[in-house]
């Protein structure tokens, strides 16, 4: 009996000696390891599905993992045939990828022309899904540069619009997005290929596809969670089921770049040195300790690598330095998304061991999201990894595609602390979707090489018997240069003289006279002096523009293309006007706004950096203007609306930009084409006059005050005096400038048919209600209470005063100017007595205008002003005149991605129309 007892007792032990390694990989799998370094635990995806599209194989990639073909059967995409009758084809890539990149997947694609889905069975939960693309010419398909445009929905949730693998990939051989979305009980996954409509002959494509789970709330929230800070907000946000994420950075800040293939936790994510986002370092520290035992007591060890939490950067010892700076990470992201924020920490130095040893500050996006961040007092103790998360918002800025998040770190000046240091292991950064939508703009286009700036066909170095001829040559050429330049210079001293006429610049008739010859680029070069404007060979505007990439495409007019451009190796973004050839007055405007904008520099007008004048090319170039137009943050727009001190601010610019032409140049110049898309704003909002092709010079002599000329200008802004008489003078860019007031000021159109005629002009509907005291009725809802009562006072007086009838009777540009920068003192004393949602001398019954639909209207009669009333004139023009509809853009179509931002300039959109 006793040996039986024994035995028993013996199975027993050796049956719980086999059982515990079982259940302490169990305490692992479901819970964390308390104490101990355990090299990290991989999760066990229940789904780790890889297809490589297009293949008619099997194959492994180089981190040893089965990718398996689409033409199995179980991942078979299903076509949607549409009026070609096209379906997908699988395809080998002509050019494989490079010896860096792996052949598998990249090496094979599916194409289609027509809608295709991969509907793929999953179990619930919460995945992984990563898109792998290689975009070059496939066989059959135009280059994808020009016609692989797509969206991809997973589900309800579409992942990307529009999109473009070529530019999303910024000049890297392959991209790979990575989403992360919630599979619901009984769900498929439901991968949807559509090409976008809007672009003739495109077609989607896709090389790979990997599907894993994750974690259940390894990034989502549950239910019973409270949320996640977010900052700048009162309210915590709640990251559930219902929401996609996009993964757009994972670093290891400090470390080693870490490829799937080496990612321990079983998820293959892949983490980014962060040497390329940091921005301020002076000087940091990149401790590393490998040797420590990570306790995963606060979060599972599969939470990120263990290389994450043994590699950090830290500001370094010197308490004066740190104390003066932030340690900053730069990262941009798509405007007009929320975006969650994981920041990891571990404390492995040795001498931080106890709560107050570092303490520091974290600030996201400008924003304070720590004042007293100590790892120790989250974490617990040395060598334990701890992450914080965070939701910060990213608004829309005008027309910025991408704006930047920054990251900083900084000593806590309000906590004694043993080191005036701050620390960082890891960070991720995931964009999160507004309802159903993750999709955002196509980047901006990586400029390849310039056409005609071959590569050295050799990198040996060369001898030094040619790099002294190299110098001879450089030195003799530099000399024949200056002393051309010397002898123009001269020859310009000894010829220029005052013609009085409308052009006042004697260089054009040398320049105009080679506008049609088939001289040499060099020629023309020589023919405007280089310290007036620059001049641009057609390569390097070809280099600028990618040899005219429609993708560069930012406006079409009259005049022809406008495209954002990048010279100087990239370096300065720059918008391009290509003429059209068969616009002959985009010839004119050409000459017009060399003439003016060459000899022009104030901070309020575009400046022309240079131009190219090549054979049938006549192409100018300008500074970028970010913001777009002033009428794109008025009506008509997804834009926010401008808060009204900052209205007040850009009529300000753009007054003391006309009253620079008026009286500041060394003949008065009359812009003649006034109005708020021909008012530009730049990154930070100062506003700039554009478009001098309608400009003129103004009476050379005493004896004349105006200039007779047949009418031209934009139809809502035309002067009636300058229409009656055929007279023009300053005053008509006075009354123009009334006109983009009223605009301001009600946030409406010039002219509008949809509303009953009375009002159809903003002018003279805006003058009425002065006379019968219910302007307020009119003015912009957005500004109830909002302007001071004396401020708004004093602008709607000079609003009216640009727009009476007689010139003489206007004020001067300098007077208006006087009289903005007192409205805005006079805002800037009475916001304080503003109630939040009161009048302040605005009613509060104000009526919202209905919809404004854009026309375009021409006559040469004189007729087309009769739907108007007697405001504009009171007998037919006695000749013919041009007008373009004010409301027209500069731009095809605001909705698509291709075009890389908003208006630049206010374009012609008929070549006869001004």
């Amino acid at each position: 009996m006793e040996n039986t007892s024994k035995r028993s007792t013996f199975c027993l032990q050796n049956l719980l000696f086999l059982l515990l390694p079982c259940l302490f990989f169990l305490i692992q799998y479901l819970a964390v390891p308390v104490t101990g370094d355990s090299p990290v635990t991989p999760y066990n995806p229940i789904e780790n599905i890889t297809i490589d599209c297009g293949s008619s194989t099997d194959a492994e990639s180089l981190d040893n993992r089965l990718w398996i073909r689409d033409g199995n059967g179980k991942f078979t995409p299903i076509e949607q045939q549409n009026n070609n009758n096209k379906s997908s084809v699988s395809l080998t890539a002509p050019q494989p990828p490079t010896s860096s990149v792996d052949r598998v997947p990249y090496y094979t694609a599916r194409l289609s022309y027509s809608e295709f889905t991969y509907s793929i069975p999953l179990t619930a939960g919460q995945k992984f899904i990563r898109l792998y693309f290689y975009p070059t010419s496939y066989p059959g398909f135009d280059d994808s540069s020009n016609k692989a445009f797509f969206s991809v929905k997973a589900g309800p949730f579409t992942l990307l619009r529009n999109f473009s693998a070529l530019l999303h990939a910024g000049g890297e051989v392959t991209l790979i997005k990575e989403f992360c979305v919630n599979i619901a009980d009984g769900q498929r996954l439901n991968l949807t290929f559509t090409p976008s409509p809007d672009i003739s002959d495109s077609y989607a494509f896709i090389n790979g596809i990997e599907i894993v789970s994750m974690p259940t709330n390894l990034y989502y929230k549950p239910a019973s969670d409270d949320g996640i800070f977010f900052l700048g907000q009162e309210s915590l946000y709640s990251l559930g089921n219902n929401s996609a994420l996009e993964k757009i950075y994972r670093v290891n800040v400090g470390g080693t770049q870490i490829p799937p293939g080496r990612d321990e936790t079983g998820m293959f994510r892949s983490w980014l040195q962060d040497k390329d986002y940091l921005t301020i370092a002076k000087p940091s520290v990149l401790p590393v300790n490998s040797s420590i035992n990570l306790t995963f007591s606060n979060l599972p060890s599969f939470s990120a690598p263990k290389e994450v939490y043994v590699t950090a950067r830290t500001m370094g010892r010197n308490k004066t330095e740190n104390e003066n700076y932030n340690l900053t990470w730069e990262f941009l992201v798509d405007s007009g998304f929320n975006y969650f924020v994981r920041l990891h920490f571990c404390e492995f130095q040795g001498e931080i061991t106890k709560q107050g040893d570092r303490v520091f500050e974290i600030f996201l996006a400008n924003l304070t999201a720590e004042t007293q961040a100590d790892v120790i007092v989250w974490s617990g103790g040395n060598g334990v990894p701890v992450y914080r998360d965070y939701v910060v918002a990213i608004g829309k800025k005008g027309y910025l595609k991408q704006q930047s998040l920054s990251i900083a770190l900084h000593p806590s000046p309000e906590w004694r602390t043993l080191y005036s240091d701050a620390i960082m292991n890891g960070i991720e950064i995931f964009k999160l979707s507004n309802s159903f939508d993750l999709a955002a703009p196509n980047p901006d286009p990586v400029l390849k090489n310039p056409p005609g700036n071959s590569p050295p066909s050799s990198t040996k170095p060369k001898n030094t018997k040619n790099k002294i001829l190299g110098i001879v040559v450089g030195v003799i050429a530099g000399f024949v240069v200056f002393s051309l330049l010397c002898f123009f210079i001269f020859r310009r001293k000894m010829t220029v003289k005052d013609s009085g006429s409308s052009q006042g610049i004697s260089w054009w008739s040398q320049f105009s006279s080679t506008t049609k010859s088939n001289k040499s680029t060099k020629s023309r070069g020589s023919s405007l002096p280089s310290d007036l404007c620059r001049y641009f060979s057609l390569a390097e505007i070809k280099g600028a523009t990618n040899n005219f990439d429609n993708v560069f495409i930012i406006g079409v007019g009259g005049f022809g293309n406008v495209y954002k451009g990048f010279i100087d190796g990239g370096a300065t973004q720059v918008a391009i006007k290509r003429l059209n050839p068969e616009s002959q007055q985009g010839a004119h405007e050409f000459k017009t706004e060399i003439e003016m904008l060459s000899q022009l520099r104030h901070l309020h007008l575009v400046s022309l950096i240079g131009y190219c004048n090549d054979g049938v090319e006549m192409i100018l170039v300008y500074d970028f203007m970010a913001h777009g137009t002033l009428r794109d943050h008025l009506y008509n727009t997804e834009n926010p609306p401008l808060p009204w001190k900052q209205r007040l601010e850009i009529c300000i610019g753009a007054a003391r930009g006309l009253h620079y032409l008026h009286s500041g140049a060394k003949y008065t110049i009359i812009h003649r084409d006034v109005k708020t898309t021909n008012i530009l704003l730049d990154e930070k909002w100062v506003a700039k006059v554009s478009d001098f092709g309608l400009s003129r010079v103004g009476p050379t002599n005493m004896s004349k005050a105006h200039v007779s000329t047949v009418v031209k200008g934009s139809f809502g802004y035309l002067d009636p005096e300058y229409y009656r008489r055929q007279q023009l003078t300053e005053k008509s860019d006075v009354y123009s400038f009334g006109v983009v007031l009223c605009e301001i000021l009600c946030a409406r159109p010039p002219i509008s048919r949809t509303v009953e005629k009375e009002q159809a002009s903003l002018a003279a509907w805006a003058q009425q209600c002065h006379r019968n005291g219910t302007l307020y009725k009119i003015i912009d809802p957005f500004l109830r209470g909002k302007i001071a009562p004396e401020c708004l006072k004093k602008f709607t007086e000079l609003a009216m005063s640009c727009l009476l009838d007689e010139g003489i009777e206007r004020p001067s540009m300098g007077d208006i100017v006087w009289s903005l920068e007192f409205a805005l003192q006079l805002q800037e004393s009475g916001e304080e007595g503003l109630k939040p949602n009161g009048g302040a001398g605005i009613e509060e019954d104000i009526d919202e205008e209905s919809p404004f639909k854009n026309y375009e209207l021409e006559d040469d009669s004189g007729e087309v002003f009769s739907s108007i009333g007697d405001h504009v004139m009171n007998s037919k023009s006695p000749s013919a005149f041009s007008l373009t509809t004010s409301d027209e853009q500069s731009f095809v179509s605001k909705d698509s991605d291709r075009l890389l931002s908003k208006a630049v300039f206010s374009e012609i959109r008929n070549p006869q129309g001004r």
